[in-house]
C-alpha cells in the first residue's frame, strides 16, 4: 500500500472514531436530558396551593436532587392529566408523582405507568387500592381533628350552637379522611347537645367555592340565618362562606379552613376566619423529591405508616390562628407582603 492510500485509510479510521465519540456524547446528552420523573398536579380551582406552593417547591427540590422532571397541571381535566402522563412516559420518565383528580382516572394512569415499568408516588392524595409504591402526604385524619377542635374551641360556652359543615369532594379520599377527623370531634358534641348540626348542614362541595357558596346560602335560608359556626374543609370554601356572610350581613362566624393560603390568612387576621390547617408543602415537596430519588436509584422509600395498605410518608399538620400566624412568615410559606396589603394592612 503506497503512502497516499495509507493516509486515506488513516483518515477514514480517524473520522469513524470521531463520529463514534460524537454519537456517544450525543447519546449521553440525550439520556441526561430525558425526563426522569413526572409530576401531575390536579388543578387550580380546588385550591390555589398547587401553583403557589407545590410547583415551585417541587421544581426546586427535584432540581437539587439532580432529577430531571416535568411538572404539569391538568387544570381539572382528567383526560389532560392522562395525556400529560403518557407524554412523560414517552420521554423516559420512570417515576410518576400524581395528585389524582379522581380515583378512576388516578388508577388508570397508575396502571399505565406501572405497566410500562415506572414507579408511582401518590402525592398528597391517595388513590385507594392503586399500584402506587408509596404515598407522601400529611396525616389527613389529624387535619380534620385540628379543624374540629378549632371550631369547637371557638364555640365553647355557647351550648347548642348550630354548626354547618362544608365537606370537600366526595370522590376525594383526602376529603373523607378530613371528615373522619372532624366527625370524631363534632359528633360526640352533637350527641350531648353541646353543639347542634344545622338543618341540611352537612354537604359535599366537590371543592368548588362557587358550589360551596350556593350550598351555604341555602343552609342559611333553611336555618333562618341561625348558624353559629361553619366547618369549612379548606380556605377556598371558607372564602365562599365569608362572601355569603358579607352579602347577607351575617357574621363573622367561627370558621375553619385548610392550606394557609394568603387569602385565608387575611381573613384570619381580620377576624372573618378562625383558623386554617398549615400543611408545610415545603416539607412535603422535600419528602417527595427524596422518595423520587430513592426510587430512581432502585431503593426502598423509608416510610412511617400505611394508609389503606399503601406504605406512607405521613407528615404533621399544624393549626394556625391569629395567635401563631407568624409561623407562616417565619417558614417562608406566606410572605407578609402577600397578606399585609390593601384593607388588611391595618391588621398587621
Amino acid at each position: 500500500m503506497n503512502r497516499s492510500k495509507r493516509w486515506g485509510v488513516f483518515m477514514l479510521a480517524a473520522l469513524a472514531i470521531a463520529a463514534s465519540v460524537v454519537a456517544a456524547a450525543s447519546a449521553r446528552t440525550a439520556k441526561k436530558a430525558a425526563t426522569q420523573a413526572c409530576v401531575l398536579l390536579p388543578d387550580t380551582k380546588s385550591s390555589a396551593r398547587y401553583e403557589l406552593f407545590d410547583r415551585p417547591y417541587l421544581t426546586k427540590d427535584l432540581r437539587a436532587a439532580g432529577v430531571s422532571a416535568s411538572i404539569n397541571n391538568a387544570q381539572g381535566d382528567a383526560q389532560k392529566m392522562k395525556a400529560q402522563a403518557e407524554a412523560c412516559l414517552a420521554s423516559g420518565a420512570t417515576v410518576i408523582v400524581i395528585d389524582a383528580l379522581d380515583p378512576a382516572s388516578g388508577a388508570a394512569i397508575t396502571n399505565t405507568a406501572v405497566g410500562q415499568g415506572a414507579k408511582v408516588i401518590d402525592y398528597d392524595r391517595l388513590v385507594v387500592g392503586s399500584k402506587a409504591s408509596v404515598y407522601v402526604s400529611f396525616d389527613n385524619v389529624k387535619v380534620g381533628v385540628l379543624q374540629g377542635k378549632g371550631l369547637a374551641s371557638a364555640l365553647k360556652g355557647k351550648r347548642g350552637a348550630v354548626v354547618a359543615e362544608l365537606n370537600g369532594g366526595i370522590t376525594d379520599n383526602n376529603a373523607k379522611l378530613f371528615k373522619k377527623g372532624y366527625d370524631s370531634i363534632l359528633n360526640p358534641l352533637y350527641k350531648t347537645g353541646a353543639l347542634r348540626k344545622a338543618k341540611s348542614g352537612d354537604k359535599w362541595t366537590d371543592w368548588d367555592p362557587v358550589k360551596g357558596a350556593t350550598i351555604f346560602e341555602q343552609m342559611l335560608t333553611v336555618n333562618g340565618n341561625a348558624i353559629d359556626g361553619v366547618l369549612s374543609a379548606n380556605d377556598g370554601l371558607a372564602g365562599a362562606v365569608v362572601a355569603v356572610e358579607k352579602k347577607h350581613g351575617v357574621g363573622p362566624l367561627p370558621l375553619t379552613g385548610q392550606d394557609a393560603t394568603p387569602t385565608g390568612v387575611q381573613f384570619i387576621i381580620a377576624g372573618w376566619q378562625t383558623g386554617t390547617v398549615y400543611k408545610s408543602i415545603k416539607t412535603e415537596a422535600a419528602a417527595t423529591a427524596k422518595a423520587v430519588k430513592t426510587l430512581l436509584g432502585g431503593g426502598a422509600v423509608k416510610t412511617n405508616g400505611k394508609t389503606s395498605g399503601t406504605p406512607s410518608v405521613l407528615l404533621t399538620p399544624v393549626w394556625v390562628t391569629k395567635r401563631n400566624v407568624g409561623l407562616l412568615y417565619k417558614d417562608g410559606f406566606v410572605k407578609r407582603s402577600q397578606v399585609c396589603k390593601g384593607i388588611y394592612k391595618k391588621y398587621c
